[in-house]
């Protein structure tokens, strides 16, 4: 008799934990509190196109990559539309400070001589910088995707591993500006200064450097393939109806009920959830009171604020890589900060569309923000937070489009209509912690609190989600195989994937 599984949650985690376990001989349910799946990876319809939630620029989809291997097990590979960034330029950075563009090239050759043109007497430098950074990746199991003798997760625990990004980075030249130029990935880790571990910014960055691509038509598309698989085995996703309330007893879950009353029961569980949220749905004495401390002790990364824009017919030009916005070279590692002026930059992208041409029909601008920039709303509820956040919203639009103008001028005059999301926006939307966009903070100087096993005190329930290993598209999908290697065996997932041939 097949074993039954629930999912709390139908984010990018709980869809590859599902459409592993499903693959694996699993009854699975899936139990969504929004009507749309994905978390992270939805996509919404404004204006009459359709916009991701997110930056989707993703990496380890390239030929033999690791999400690319992941993807063939599942038998999703050719169904997914994506389109590669170009190899010249994957990245554009600018700096207002000096008005200086750097361009961003793809591979490791490409990477040095891209910056050697802005950095002539660093080519050595550069060239050990990015052997480093591929070495760091490179003895990371479970990013290879190689059978491992110990714990089968995303952390080494070596010197390299635990010294702090920005340290990491010093170690290869003392130019400062290079420093800065080297760290431009960091909003899409929540980076902090003396914090942020070395190997969170050598895994993105290995990601990138080998190429990078988006989603064509949207993120979406690729959440409905997962849970096609989910549901082609047998499966279950309940939709607009989230957990309520989890029945443990004896360190063990009995039960799950959602908002709807529907009372589901399985082997094991599996939280998609921010781990602060799962505990809101359970008796105080299901997990150890140091357990509860310990989560809620965690920081959380930043939040962001995002500008969904619809461009008018033909008015500016589809832009096959992304453009990063920074203001000061100082402040590279400073967007978690509250005493730092906003915004110190963005990150902008032009999604493509199926039949793209030469001009592209939306923008997507995304800024990182503290939570505590709209703390003094954070008891209101959507569609009910008052005339002052509105203004408040419409304040900001306009001090990231005057930024978006340093960079194309006119832009202004290309706009038709604009959206925006606040930190508030994610917060509630995903149900994530402060609007974390990234999930806990890593912690170099205490990595005991900043890593959270996919096991807990509880029994049959697991974790999965950008909380525990790494988030991202790569960093959620790696989670999964952890997780579900806690119900199927170490190394038994890994092995399944490289299997397929």
């Amino acid at each position: 008799m097949k074993q039954k599984v629930v999912i709390i949650g139908a984010g990018l985690g709980g869809l590859f934990a599902g459409a592993i376990l499903s693959k694996e001989g699993f009854w699975v349910t899936l139990v969504e509190k929004n009507a749309v799946i994905g978390g992270g990876l939805q996509s919404f319809q404004r204006f009459g196109e359709h916009f991701d939630t997110g930056m989707h620029v993703i990496g380890g989809l390239q030929p033999q990559g690791n999400i690319w291997k992941i993807c063939r097990y599942l038998g999703i590979l050719d169904d997914i539309k994506v389109r590669d960034v170009d190899d010249d330029c994957t990245d554009l950075l600018y700096f207002s400070e000096d008005h200086t563009y750097y361009v961003i090239g793809k591979g490791r050759e490409g990477f040095v001589e891209s910056l050697v043109k802005s950095f002539p007497d660093e080519r050595q430098n550069l060239e050990r910088y990015v052997d480093a950074v591929l070495s760091i990746a490179d003895k990371v199991d479970l990013f290879n995707l190689r059978p491992t003798e110990g714990q089968l997760s995303l952390f080494v625990d070596s010197e390299d591993f635990l010294m702090s990004a920005d340290d990491f980075i010093a170690r290869f030249t003392s130019d400062e500006r290079l420093r800065s130029v080297l760290a431009y990935m960091n909003p899409l880790y929540g980076g902090r200064a003396h914090e942020t571990p070395a190997y969170v910014h050598a895994i993105i960055s290995t990601l990138y450097i080998k190429g990078a691509s988006r989603f064509v038509g949207g993120s979406g598309q690729f959440a409905q393939l997962l849970a096609d698989t989910i549901r082609q085995r047998g499966g279950e996703i309940i939709t607009n109806d989230g957990v309520e309330w989890i029945g443990i007893n004896d360190r063990k879950v009995d039960f799950v009920r959602t908002r709807t009353g529907k009372v589901l029961t399985a082997d094991y569980y599996i939280s998609d959830i921010h781990p602060c949220a799962l505990l809101k749905l359970t008796d105080e004495k299901a997990f150890p009171k140091s357990y509860r401390e310990r989560l809620n002790a965690i920081p959380n990364t930043h939040s962001a604020f995002s500008l969904y824009i619809k461009l008018k017919p033909d008015s500016f030009p589809y832009i096959n890589h992304s453009v990063y916005y920074m203001t000061k070279y100082s402040d590279v590692w400073n967007f978690s900060r509250t005493d730092r002026p906003w915004p110190l930059g963005f990150l902008m992208m032009t999604p493509p569309n199926e039949d793209q041409g030469r001009y592209a029909t939306k923008v997507l601008v995304t800024a990182p923000m503290p939570f505590q920039m709209v703390k003094r709303w954070e008891n209101t509820t959507v569609g009910h937070r008052g005339e002052d956040y509105e203004a408040w919203k419409r304040e900001r639009a306009d001090e990231l489009l005057a930024q978006m103008e340093e960079v194309y001028p006119g832009f202004r005059d290309a706009i038709e209509d604009i959206n925006t999301a606040s930190p508030l926006t994610i917060r509630d939307f995903y149900g994530v912690k402060e609007g974390s966009i990234c999930g806990f903070a890593k912690n170099c100087q205490n990595m005991t609190l900043s890593q959270v096993p996919v096991v807990t005190k509880v029994r049959n329930l697991l974790l999965t989600g950008q909380n525990n290993n790494l988030h991202g598209f790569c960093g959620v999908p790696l989670t999964a195989i952890n997780t579900c290697e806690a119900i199927l065996g170490l190394n038994y997932v890994v092995n399944k994937i490289n299997e397929v041939k």
